[in-house]
């Protein structure tokens, strides 16, 4: 890091502490050659993700949809918003440590029922219900089949 006292690169690190809810880090640096003391700021940098639709379409991530539906799947089951918000953030870390930079709905949907089938199986069913586009009480049948042999 150059000191922006002499421009020399030769630095030593005093203290570091994460800032912004851990998306940065404050380093409270001393230059070894003139001895002036600084601070820098190292900020985590996300790439974009894209998110491959069914018709081919593509668009970037957007965590409120995901929200939106969860929201909807979960109306009148008393399950508060506070632990809807940290399913949506649970969701959106594994996609981010899933490190691909392409998802595709398809993948989004089925990580959101295996969410929800540990929280709530109304919601799983309503969720699956709009995400798998059922037509018909046969379709509704096989899912809970399905949730009873687990």
């Amino acid at each position: 890091m150059l000191c922006p006292s002499c421009n020399s690169d030769n630095s030593k690190v005093l203290e570091s502490r994460t800032t912004e809810k851990g998306q940065s880090i404050r380093r409270r640096r001393e230059c070894l050659d003139c001895g002036h003391r600084f601070t820098t700021y190292e900020r985590i940098e996300f790439v974009p993700i894209t998110v491959i639709k069914k018709d081919g379409s593509t668009e970037s991530f957007d965590r409120s949809k995901i929200l939106r539906g969860i929201v909807r799947a979960c109306e009148k089951t008393g399950i508060e918003g506070d632990r809807l918000e940290t399913l949506v953030e649970n969701i959106e870390s594994q996609i981010e440590e899933n490190s691909m930079r392409e998802i595709t709905t398809q993948y989004i949907g089925e990580l959101v029922l295996s969410y929800l089938s540990k929280l709530s199986e109304v919601a799983y069913v309503r969720f699956a219900s709009v995400y798998g586009k059922f037509t018909s009480i046969d379709d509704f049948v096989i899912i809970l089949q399905e949730m009873q042999k687990e």
